[in-house]
C-alpha cells in the first residue's frame, strides 16, 4: 500500500466549493487503495485577517500571542475539511501540529522542527483514517516545562508536509497548488514560461531562495537531506506536474530533523590562478565579450566576480585552472588593447568551498567559515556565494590548512572531504530556470582592511542580528588606501537593520565607509548541467548586451549564475534571458 502526504495550500482551500473539490480529490486516491496524510494550509488570505486584528491592537503584539492567533487559522481548515471527507464516507481525523507530533525549538513565529512522534498517526493510518493535518505549527516545552504552540514561519506548511514525508518514511510527498509545478520562471511577468518535468533539490533551492514562490527553500532542504520524492502539482487537474530529485539520503540524526548538520561537504580545487581586468568600461557588453572571448578559446572559466564600479569603469575577476593562464592572458590582453584598462594574474591559489542545503539562509554559517579561516590567519582574495555553496579564493601554501580546520569546524567526516573534485556529466541541462528576485538593496562597505578575519567579522554581525545576505562578493580592487570593497545584497527589509549594525562596527576601521547601490533587482539563471558547460556566463551577459542592460554586480557560484542589475530593468531582463537560453519553448 503506497503510503502519501499531501499538502494543499490556502488558495486550494479558499472556500467552501474548493474545500468540497479536494475533499472529492483526497477520496479518489483514498478509494484508490493509498494510505493519506493531508497536510493544509489556512483558508485564502485568513492568516493575513488575523494578523490584521492584531496588529489593530498592538503594533508589536507579543510572539507568543502571535502563534497562539495564527495557528488557528489551519485548525479552521482540518476541521472542514474532515467533515467533508466524512460527507463523502471517507473516515477522516484532523490533528492540530501538537496533536500529530510536531516537536519544534522554543522559537514563536520561526521554529525548526527537532522531531515528529509518528506512533498516533500511524496507528490511525492503520485503523483506515485519512489523517488531516494542521499545517504551520507544532509544539514545544517552554521554560516552565509546559507545552507551547509554536509556528514555523512562512512556507510552514510545506515544511510540514515534507517533515512528515521525511518522519513516515513516506512513498511520496505531493505539494498541490494553483500553479502546474515548477515553470522555468514566473508565468506572472513572462507569459511562455514552461513546466519542468523534474528539477534537482539543488536547484530548486537555488530558485527559491531567489523568489520563486512555488516551495518554501526550508521544505527543500528537508527533502534534499533525507531524499523525500517531492511532487509539485496543480490542485485543479490529473497532470504529472514537477517532480524534485536528490541524491542525498541520510537518515535521521540526533541533532533533530531540521538542525541536522547544514554543511556536509568541503572542497578544495588546487592550481587555481587569478584574472584581473581593472578599469575597463562600465558599459553593456564588455562582459558578453570577454567571456564569449574565453569560451571560444576553450577556457572554462569558475568564479566570475564584478563588484561596485568607481566612476565611469569597473572591474572583472575571475578564476581558471592554472594551466589556461597563457592562452588566459593573450585573449583578455587582446580585448585589453582596444577596451583599455589592465590585466593582472596571478597563480598558485586554490579555492575552497562549503556546500550543503540552504546555507545563506542560516546567517551564521558564512560568517563562521570566514572565522575559522581568520583565525588561522588564513586570508581571503575573493568571495562567492550561492544558496548551496560558499566559496573563497586563498593562497595555495594554505590549503592544506585551510581545509584541515574548517573540516573540523564543521565536524565533517573524511568521506565528506573532496581535494580536486571533477565534474560529472549527468546530462543536466546549462540552464533550467531564470528567477527574479526585485526586493534586493546592494550595500558595499568600501575601504575593508585587507587582512584575515575582515568578512568574518562583518558577516558575523550580520548573522547576530538574523540578517540572511543573499550575496557576498568580495573583489579584488584595492582601494587608496590598501583595503578592500566587499558587497552585499540583501531584502530591502534589512537595510535600516545594516546600519545600526555596522556603523558602530566601523569605528574600530577609520578609514571604511558604506556605499548604497543603486536600486536593483537580482537576476539568476539556474542550471545542474553548468559546471560541465562552456560560455554558460558569457551567454547570459550576451542576453543582456543585447538588451542594452548594464550588469551592476556579478556572483557565480557552482549552478548559478547571478548579475544586479538596474531595477528599472529587472522584468525586461528577465524575459530576455529566458528567450535566450530558449526556456520558452517545449522540450
Amino acid at each position: 500500500m503506497t503510503l502519501l502526504v499531501q499538502k494543499f495550500g490556502g488558495t486550494s482551500v479558499g472556500n467552501i466549493e474548493r474545500i468540497k473539490a479536494v475533499a472529492k480529490r483526497i477520496a479518489s486516491s483514498k478509494e484508490a487503495g493509498n494510505q493519506l496524510v493531508i497536510v493544509v494550509s489556512a483558508m485564502g488570505d485568513s492568516t493575513d485577517k488575523l494578523s490584521n486584528l492584531a496588529l489593530s491592537i498592538s503594533g508589536k503584539p507579543p510572539a507568543r500571542e502571535m502563534d497562539m492567533l495564527l495557528s488557528t487559522g489551519e485548525q479552521v481548515t482540518i476541521s472542514l475539511l474532515s467533515i467533508a471527507l466524512n460527507e463523502l464516507g471517507i473516515s477522516a481525523t484532523s490533528m492540530t501540529g501538537s496533536q500529530v507530533g510536531i516537536i519544534t525549538e522554543s522559537a514563536h513565529g520561526k521554529a525548526r522542527i527537532l522531531d515528529i512522534k509518528t506512533d498516533r498517526i500511524k496507528e490511525l493510518l492503520k485503523n483506515g483514517h485519512v489523517v488531516v493535518v494542521a499545517g504551520f505549527q507544532g509544539t514545544s516545552l517552554g521554560s516552565s516545562k509546559t507545552a507551547e504552540i509554536t509556528t514555523l514561519g512562512r512556507g510552514g506548511s510545506d515544511t510540514s508536509a515534507v517533515a512528515l514525508a521525511t518522519a513516515l518514511q513516506a512513498d511520496c510527498c505531493e505539494i498541490y497548488t494553483d500553479v502546474s509545478g515548477v515553470l522555468t520562471t514566473d508565468p506572472r511577468k513572462v507569459a511562455d514560461a514552461q513546466l519542468m518535468l523534474k528539477v534537482t533539490c539543488d536547484e530548486m533551492l537555488e530558485l527559491a531562495s531567489l523568489g520563486a514562490a512555488v516551495l518554501h527553500p526550508r521544505a527543500v532542504e528537508i527533502a534534499r537531506n533525507y531524499g523525500v520524492k517531492v511532487v509539485v502539482r496543480s490542485s485543479w487537474d490529473n497532470e504529472p506536474g514537477t517532480t524534485l530529485t536528490s541524491s542525498e539520503k541520510r537518515s535521521l540524526g540526533k541533532e533533530g530533523l531540521e538542525l541536522s548538520k547544514p554543511v556536509n561537504a568541503i572542497e578544495l580545487l588546487e592550481k587555481q590562478a587569478v584574472i584581473g581586468l581593472s578599469h575597463i568600461p562600465d558599459q553593456p557588453g564588455i562582459a558578453a565579450d570577454l567571456f564569449e572571448t574565453l569560451s571560444e578559446g576553450g577556457i572554462n572559466v569558475d568564479l566570475i566576480i564584478q563588484s561596485t564600479h568607481q566612476g565611469n569603469s569597473n572591474d572583472i575577476t575571475f578564476t581558471i585552472a592554472e594551466e589556461d593562464l597563457e592562452r588566459t592572458k593573450f585573449l583578455c590582453q587582446r580585448l585589453i588593447e582596444k577596451l583599455g584598462g589592465k590585466l593582472t594574474a596571478q597563480t598558485n591559489m586554490s579555492k575552497l568551498s562549503i556546500r550543503g542545503a540552504g546555507i545563506m539562509g542560516r546567517p551564521g554559517i558564512a560568517a563562521k567559515f570566514f572565522d575559522t579561516l581568520s583565525k588561522s590567519a588564513i586570508n581571503l582574495r575573493l568571495i562567492a556565494t550561492s544558496e548551496v555553496k560558499v566559496s573563497c579564493v586563498i593562497n595555495a601554501k594554505l590549503g592544506a590548512k585551510a581545509l584541515r580546520y574548517a573540516s573540523e569546524a564543521f565536524d565533517l567526516k573524511d568521506q565528506q572531504i573532496k581535494i580536486n573534485p571533477t565534474n560529472i556529466d549527468n546530462n543536466e541541462p546549462e540552464v533550467k530556470g531564470i528567477a527574479l528576485d526585485p526586493n534586493q538593496v546592494q550595500l558595499s562597505v568600501i575601504n575593508v582592511p585587507d587582512i584575515p578575519g575582515s568578512a568574518a567579522i562583518l558577516c558575523q554581525a550580520f548573522a547576530d542580528e538574523g540578517i540572511c545576505l543573499h550575496t557576498i562578493v568580495q573583489s579584488e580592487r584595492k582601494c587608496d588606501s590598501n583595503g578592500k570593497i566587499i558587497s552585499f545584497t540583501m531584502n530591502k527589509n534589512d537595510r535600516k537593520n545594516a546600519d545600526n549594525i555596522l556603523i558602530p562596527l566601523l569605528k574600530v576601521w577609520p578609514a571604511a565607509y558604506l556605499e548604497d547601490g543603486q536600486a536593483i533587482a537580482r537576476i539568476s539563471a539556474v542550471g545542474a548541467g553548468m559546471p560541465v558547460s562552456i560560455g554558460t556566463a558569457g551567454r547570459m551577459f550576451r542576453a543582456l548586451a543585447n538588451a542594452q542592460i548594464n550588469i551592476l554586480m556579478i556572483a557565480t557560484s557552482e549552478i548559478r549564475t547571478t548579475c544586479i542589475v538596474s531595477e528599472n530593468d529587472g522584468v525586461r531582463a528577465l524575459k530576455e534571458v529566458h528567450k535566450f537560453f530558449k526556456l520558452n519553448s517545449k522540450s
